[in-house]
């Protein structure tokens, strides 16, 4: 992968940040996983305390693909823990965006995937198989699409309604 740097891209893209078809995302997301920096298409996935849908979906082929999952931004469990990072790595997927919780931290951090969650939570979440994917979500007032692009790194994560050339 190229290297990414996020704040050159939004340097370079002054005119998609005026227009709003480049936004950054509030910076509250810790950073989890060993890649520290990842990009690709977007799936959406809105769903809250229950990951069913989340294990479906990266039991799915990544294809470099970004797993972005609005959880409400709930503190009361985890959605992702490290079996399911090591699905994504497995499956290629080249990251996982959390707005709630994610556990075996130490797990995750052994994946070669990139993952960002608003923090850490022991409790597993509840198995109902209740959400929807493929939505529009809103993560910290930043509506987010299925198909559009993201980009993470140290310095913060970007959504992009195209492929940005970096």
């Amino acid at each position: 992968m190229a290297a990414l740097a996020t704040a050159e891209v939004c340097d370079a893209n002054t005119g998609l940040l005026a227009s709003g078809d480049l936004r950054v995302l509030h910076p509250g997301f810790k950073i989890y996983g060993r890649s520290r920096a990842f990009f690709g298409p977007i799936v959406t996935l809105k769903v809250f305390e229950d990951n069913v849908l989340v294990r479906e979906l990266l039991e799915t082929r990544g294809d470099g693909r970004v797993l972005v999952i609005d959880g409400g931004g709930s503190m009361r469990c985890a959605l992702v823990g490290g079996n399911l990072g090591q699905i994504a790595q497995n499956m290629g997927w080249s990251g996982i965006l959390v707005n709630g919780c994610i556990r075996d931290v130490d797990e995750i951090n052994g994946c070669d995937i990139g993952v960002r969650a608003l923090a850490s939570h022991p409790l597993k979440s509840n198995k109902k198989r209740v959400g929807e994917m493929y939505v529009p979500i809103h993560i910290g007032g930043t509506l987010i699409r299925d198909g559009e692009w993201l980009y993470a790194d140290s310095d913060g994560i970007l959504v992009s309604k195209t492929e940005l050339s970096i």
